[in-house]
């Protein structure tokens, strides 16, 4: 590289230059560039891989056809978990690369269905049954599972994972909540954690390598030695011939985006993006955190078992802390997005495959009959918990004061599906609305939040001066914590928000991103600070 030292612009050594504040390229360069692919590409949308989950032949293992494929509806293309592109769009770090959007894959689904729609009505029936004559002419026999069947294993691995994924935002906060602590928000850990598992699984492409698609069946060292091919060769026509390598490189990338296609219509998958990951992490409670700081209250896990007593300060402290915890809760949760799919790119050699039989055979029957079981059964133990008086290995003058399984867990758990599945239907429902702003998101964690707020003002007002009571006891306060960590917890993500972000273009992700923190805030402000600065607040009677 040669600089010109007389340049008016100012004469540095080249030394300088080993400066990385100088010579790194900027963290934005792709975006600034422009993406490589142009709108009218023959790429199907995603709804179209759904339709036909993302298969067009029968993949063979150990001699035998195991072609079954789910019946995905339409509507599960509206899952941002599934529509979002990949966090790391290039793992093998080639120098051009394209970049896509969500707001474009949008597009592309609603150009799709009113192209499908203007030609259903074209054509009529006459062209269906065509279409059903030449699919059964050409396409092998499949043992298809139902719409109805693929439905109840989707729901059925959100009740799961979403119980999971309760108990281990839970577990983690119990965790993280010591005397000392650095940090005393209570779900920036969970939802730093949900981000890294969300960045995994949308890059990851070894759990369900055996559910291939488009892909042939080259073994792993096959596919890498194809990779390091595919990369020398794009290097070469880099040099060369721009365009050359552009559609080299879109090439290389195609049995990654079948292998994306194939994944995304599977339910466990679903369960672990949208069940799991948007369970562990909460919205709701993120902005409910950022609320204590703007009104100067004690944090919402007090890191002393003693009352903590919040010391005076102006509103510009205040302003400060707001900004602390949206800036580190934010920045940690898209580093841990980007991190977690580092990570599932750096393990693909490591990853075991599930296998394909195991997934469908098993794990999907074995969900549908263990999921309501272990729903009925947090239901059974709210109603009776192990601590109760007369439960197991109790000591002799236990009170029902003394027991706090259901307000720490228990009716957590019982209220954690339902607003998953909310969730999960409210996204399918909404997020196609509006290609550049995820609607269906936005909704349930704003609404989430409010719910959220109305608890918390009914878990800390005095409701009865005469006899004291504050949030309806110690039950009704329990139910209360149990719709905040439970329902209002697993109806709001994080992960999935900020997967939506870093799909979206920067205009559009930024409008995003502080319209939904600033008008979740703006809830709380008038909710939560209607009770605490008029009459006050109280101390929860499950604190």
């Amino acid at each position: 590289m040669t600089h010109d030292r007389e340049s008016e612009a100012g004469s540095i050594p080249e030394e300088y230059w080993a400066l990385d504040e100088l010579s790194a390229p900027t963290p934005a360069e792709p975006s600034q560039r422009g993406h490589l692919h142009s709108n009218e590409t023959t790429e199907q949308p995603f709804k179209a891989n759904l339709r036909r989950g993302g298969s067009k032949k029968p993949a063979h293992h150990n001699g035998r056809k195991s072609s079954d494929i789910y019946d995905i509806p339409d509507d599960f293309a509206n899952l941002d978990e599934l529509a979002s592109p990949s966090p790391i769009q290039n793992p093998l770090e080639r120098h051009i690369y394209s970049q896509e959007y969500l707001e474009e894959q949008r597009s592309r689904e609603q150009d799709y269905e009113r192209n499908a729609e203007q030609e259903c009505c074209e054509t009529g029936h006459r062209q269906t049954a065509v279409d059903g004559a030449a699919t059964n002419t050409q396409t092998p026999r499949t043992s298809q599972v139902s719409r109805l069947a693929t439905e109840l294993y989707v729901v059925s691995y959100l009740i799961s994972f979403s119980i999971l994924g309760t108990l281990a935002r839970l577990g983690l906060q119990a965790l993280t909540a010591y005397p000392g602590s650095p940090v005393s928000t209570s779900e920036l850990w969970a939802n730093f954690g949900g981000s890294i598992i969300m960045g995994f699984l949308s890059e990851d492409r070894k759990l369900f390598r055996d559910h291939k698609g488009n892909e042939n069946d080259k073994s792993g060292e096959e596919k890498r030695t194809d990779s390091d091919d595919s990369q020398e060769t794009v290097t070469t026509m880099v040099q060369s011939d721009n365009q050359g390598s552009e559609d080299l490189e879109r090439g290389a990338m195609e049995p990654r985006k079948s292998h994306n296609a194939v994944k995304k219509t599977i339910p466990l998958y679903i369960g672990l993006t949208t069940g799991f990951c948007g369970s562990f992490t909460s919205f709701s409670s993120f902005i409910r955190d950022v609320f204590l700081q703007l009104a100067n209250q004690p944090p919402a896990i007090p890191l002393r078992s003693e009352s903590v007593s919040a010391s005076p300060r102006n509103g510009g402290y205040s302003f400060m802390a707001v900004l602390a915890v949206i800036i580190f809760t934010v920045c940690l949760c898209l580093s841990g997005l980007k991190g977690g799919a580092h990570l599932g790119i750096a393990l693909e050699t490591f990853i075991p495959s599930l296998p394909k039989f195991l997934t469908r055979k098993t794990f999907d029957r074995c969900a549908a009959i263990f999921a309501w079981l272990l729903w009925m059964g947090a239901i059974v133990m709210a109603i009776w918990p192990p601590d109760r008086p007369s439960g197991p290995a109790v000591p002799p003058g236990t009170t029902w004061a003394d027991e706090v399984w259901r307000g720490r867990v228990l009716f957590s758990l019982v209220f954690a599906p339902l607003g998953c599945i909310l969730r999960f239907y409210a996204s399918i429902r909404f997020n196609a609305l509006i290609s550049s702003f995820p609607l269906g998101t936005f909704v349930v964690n704003v609404t989430g939040t409010v719910i959220l707020g109305i608890c918390w003002d009914l878990q800390h007002a005095s409701l009865g001066a005469a006899g004291g009571s504050v949030g309806g006891g110690l039950v009704g306060c329990q139910v209360l914590q149990g719709i905040q960590d439970g329902f209002c917890g697993c109806l709001t993500t994080v992960s999935t928000w900020v997967l939506e972000i870093m799909g979206l273009k920067r205009k559009h992700a930024y409008i995003y991103s502080v319209m939904s923190m600033s008008v979740g805030l703006a809830f709380l402000v008038v909710i939560m600070g209607s009770l605490v600065w008029s009459s006050g607040v109280a101390a929860a009677a499950c604190s």
